[in-house]
């Protein structure tokens, strides 16, 4: 069978796949530098506390943000302003960002972690380890908001977000070596619903962060169920090799070959197997289709009847292939050959920095059908 053409096609325009508009929201670092802001013209003018702050986008475009809550706390002034994520599903839709500013002898703006944000434990997040989970725009946005009130005083400011540590536990955060919060993010301040971007961007550090610790494999995998699955065949691997790549399968392997990885594991089921089998590393549903043609060629070369072959042919889904090469006992064989389909793939894309293995999961993400690697089926 001839060598597949390498696509790796763009991000999905999410609004045009969606039935109406969905409205963005702001980014923790966007809702903490108006916190501070705020905090800090109470600092500096006193009561009575804004009611409203506004504050710049790296854009620069300005927003303005209700503050929800703000007083003086001892010799500090504390605001919290509520983070809104739009329409996203994100798990830090109304967090209450809180900064707590105070006065310091030293010039600048020095910022530090509270309650609720994470300390970063891991190296190749791009932050001290040690420091607080802050990023680099948000600690920009941050220090700058504070300085259009005080400008060259020096001011301490705490962000901390109470019920943080609860939020991480629906983030990737300890796997990543973020211990105890959430992190305080954002690149543009604005939360676009159903990012595939920050999806991408979150695979892309994953790798990075594998890399830091000096591992030479990672496991990518396409979702939850194929991670506990991955896991369970691969015990001995610590969990920071496990990554949920979604489609950003081509993503991952770059950043993996940049960063010195030398092996890939991929972990997926069948519909995932067959578009990356098709030479699509970007597997998103509005920019991929999965060709059963190819089932149906791997089905002849697997020793299947011609009748079978026709049949897979004509499947309505890559699942319905599946399904038909289990009714016919071919499961194996022909799972084997599209594994090994993926890998030539997987190495040609990483101009053969790296060496790959397949295995292709049940729909339950729990059972090893097709390998290339034997042992690991059954």
């Amino acid at each position: 069978m001839d060598e597949p053409e390498l696509r790796e096609p763009d991000l999905p325009r999410t609004a045009k796949v969606r039935p109406k508009a969905l409205r963005t929201g702001w980014t923790t670092g966007t809702c903490a530098s108006a916190a501070a802001k705020a905090a800090a013209l109470l600092l500096k003018d006193g009561p009575p506390p804004p009611e409203w702050v506004d504050v710049g986008l790296p854009s620069g475009r300005r927003v303005t943000f209700a503050v929800d809550r703000a007083a003086m706390v001892g010799e500090a002034a504390q605001a919290v302003v509520v983070k809104d994520a739009g329409d996203d599903p994100d798990v830090t839709h109304g967090a209450r960002l809180t900064a707590t500013v105070s006065w310091r002898d030293a010039p600048g703006v020095e910022l530090a972690g509270g309650e609720g944000v994470g300390v970063v434990t891991r190296p190749g997040l791009g932050l001290p380890v040690g420091g607080p989970a802050i990023n680099p725009v948000p600690r920009t946005m941050i220090t700058q908001a504070v300085t259009e009130v005080v400008g060259e005083r020096g001011v301490h400011v705490v962000v901390s977000v109470p019920d943080g540590e609860r939020m991480a536990r629906k983030t990737t955060n300890r796997r990543l070596g973020i211990l105890g919060g959430i992190s305080i993010l954002g690149t543009t301040g604005i939360v676009r619903p159903f990012s595939t971007a920050s999806w991408r961007a979150s695979v892309v550090q994953a790798v990075q962060v594998a890399a830091a610790q000096t591992e030479t494999t990672v496991v990518l995998c396409t979702g939850g169920r194929t991670e506990k699955g991955a896991m369970a065949l691969l015990p001995d691997l610590p969990e920071v090799c496990f990554i949920e790549v979604g489609d950003f399968t081509g993503a991952a392997l770059r950043t993996a070959v940049e960063h010195g990885i030398t092996r890939v594991v991929f972990v997926g089921m069948v519909g995932k197997l067959t578009k990356l089998a098709s030479g699509v590393l970007m597997t998103h549903y509005t920019r991929s289709r999965v060709d059963v043609g190819l089932l149906g060629r791997i089905t002849r070369e697997a020793g299947g009847t011609t009748e079978l072959a026709a049949e897979v042919d004509a499947a309505n889904t890559a699942r319905h292939g599946y399904e038909l090469w289990a009714g016919a006992g071919l499961l194996r064989a022909a799972g084997d050959a599209l594994c090994a389909r993926v890998r030539d793939v997987l190495v040609r894309f990483g101009d053969g920095a790296i060496s790959a293995d397949v295995a292709m999961v049940d729909f339950t993400g729990r059972t090893v059908v097709a390998a290339t690697v034997p042992d690991w089926v059954g």
